[in-house]
């Protein structure tokens, strides 16, 4: 789940501050305080203190702290529906199977004919 493009432009006209977002969101304020702190590299704990500090310090761009809590509600739910077997299986059924639309071949054809506007090459 993402921020609506709509949302996401109100927060930036507004004044988007990643900072609340850190400070308001316990499990989030964790999360990033570990990361920070090396606790997942502890041979080099330094490795993500700029990841963290643009996130929280540095504008954070791309809103991600305020995405954060939208996907941590979604993977609950994946994780609730993997608990029941039968209904999982069928919704990644009804997934894979339409998932055929978005195959990169299609894609790169697309960008090719309508963004690149090239031919393609036969190898």
């Amino acid at each position: 789940m993402v921020i609506p493009q709509k949302r996401w432009k109100t927060l930036r006209r507004q004044g988007y501050k990643p900072r609340d977002y850190y400070e308001k969101d316990e499990e989030l304020h964790q999360v990033l305080t570990q990361i920070g702190s090396g606790v997942f590299n502890p041979e080099e704990p330094g490795r993500y203190r700029d990841l963290v500090d643009s996130l929280i310090n540095f504008g954070d761009h791309y809103q991600v702290l305020a995405d954060y809590r939208s996907y941590v509600d979604c993977q609950d739910k994946v994780d609730e529906l993997y608990r029941c077997p039968e209904e999982w299986t069928t919704k990644t059924m009804l997934n894979i199977a339409n998932m055929g639309y978005f195959s990169s071949d299609r894609t790169i054809k697309e960008y090719a004919e309508n963004i690149w506007h090239i031919d393609p090459v036969r190898l």
